[in-house]
């Protein structure tokens, strides 16, 4: 199994048959290390254990158990898999076969993502170290296609607007990720000092864990971002600021725990900390979606939203990658060069689409 992801230093006369699948998939992911949270990152791990192997057979939990060291491997029935193979004497077949063994013992979606990584990896070592690496099998049959993720339409996101602007506190909460196609992990983790009013734009530069810490690294590279704003959303951010809690001590968040409300007074009081995932979805998104007879949508939906509008709007795929932050080379590779240019544009036929909620 995977511990120690670094390849090391490597020696000038190391031969390139000396090199196996453990050697490259290791040093693919200490290339990665770097660019991804750490999260991310042992997301990538796990998926590059079923590749070095061995693959422990049993069910989910006897496996999470094993790969945690909970388990013995005395008497447990394991699967070696590609990880000893010289990466030169790699042969497609095998490879094939592989995938065939980590679907059946695993799972479909884990056996399609460490395909993709072993393929990154063959594809590093080809480059950095003059290796002859076999071609990824292309017929190795897909992942059970699964139900399309429910979003709002373009109509009912001009409602959700509308309602907005009347009840800020929380309108804001909800509408955002609709006008910006944050992340909830960025959208939670936004500063005030990230909000650039004097140029209309909205920096995403960290992103809120899910206990609640900020860390200065998004979900990938791309993730780092400037997004500009649509009128309505910068009007709405500036009356906001006014009224947003704070809280001693803590960083000013655009989107903190709102604190509790005094029915009698009619007014809030505390609030100001870290606004949970769990929290907000709970008690700020649902019940306002309730109220304004809109479906039960995730948050993460809201993105899924904001990418499909700008896509149907006509706005060039490269520009809708980089405002999402979205890292997949086979969709931006060609585009990001033209990404920055025209970002008004986008938001221009944002607020056309949602023109419903002017």
């Amino acid at each position: 199994m995977l511990e120690n992801c670094s390849l090391g230093r490597v020696e000038s006369d190391r031969r390139g048959r000396q090199f196996t699948v453990a050697d490259v998939v290791g040093y693919w992911l200490d290339d990665r290390r770097h660019h991804v949270k750490p999260s991310t990152f042992e997301g990538y791990v796990r998926s590059c254990n079923c590749i070095i192997g061995p693959i422990f057979r049993g069910n989910r939990q006897q496996r999470m158990a094993y790969t945690s060291g909970r388990t013995s491997t005395a008497g447990a029935d394991l699967l070696p898999v590609l990880g000893g193979i010289p990466v030169e004497a790699l042969k497609t077949s095998e490879i094939r076969q592989w995938i065939k063994v980590v679907r059946n013992e695993v799972g479909a979606h884990t056996a399609n993502r460490a395909k993709m990584f072993l393929s990154a990896a063959l594809a590093l070592a080809s480059e950095d170290f003059d290796l002859r690496t076999p071609v990824m099998p292309r017929a190795t049959g897909r992942e059970p296609r699964r139900d399309k993720k429910a979003i709002l339409t373009p109509t009912q996101v001009g409602r959700l607007l509308s309602v907005s602007r009347q009840q800020l506190r929380p309108g804001i909460f909800v509408i955002f990720p609709f006008l910006t196609g944050a992340r909830p992990s960025e959208q939670l983790g936004l500063l005030w000092q990230d909000i650039d009013f004097e140029r209309n734009l909205i920096k995403i530069r960290r992103m809120q864990e899910r206990n609640g810490k900020l860390t200065d690294i998004t979900k990938s590279i791309a993730g780092l971002r400037e997004i500009p704003m649509t009128s309505a959303l910068h009007g709405m951010l500036a009356e906001w600021q006014k009224s947003c809690p704070g809280k001693s001590g803590e960083p000013r968040r655009v989107f903190p725990s709102l604190g509790r409300l005094n029915p009698k007074a009619l007014s809030w009081s505390g609030g100001g900390g870290p606004l949970l995932y769990t929290n907000f979805r709970r008690r700020i998104w649902l019940p306002f979606l309730r109220d304004c007879d809109l479906p039960a949508v995730t948050p993460h939906s809201a993105r899924h939203s904001f990418i499909s509008t700008l896509q149907i709007k006509g706005v060039e795929i490269g520009l809708v990658a980089k405002l999402a932050g979205h890292a997949d080379a086979n969709v931006t590779l060609s585009y990001y060069t033209q990404a920055v240019r025209g970002a008004e544009t986008a938001m221009s036929a944002l607020e056309e689409a949602y023109a419903y909620g002017g």
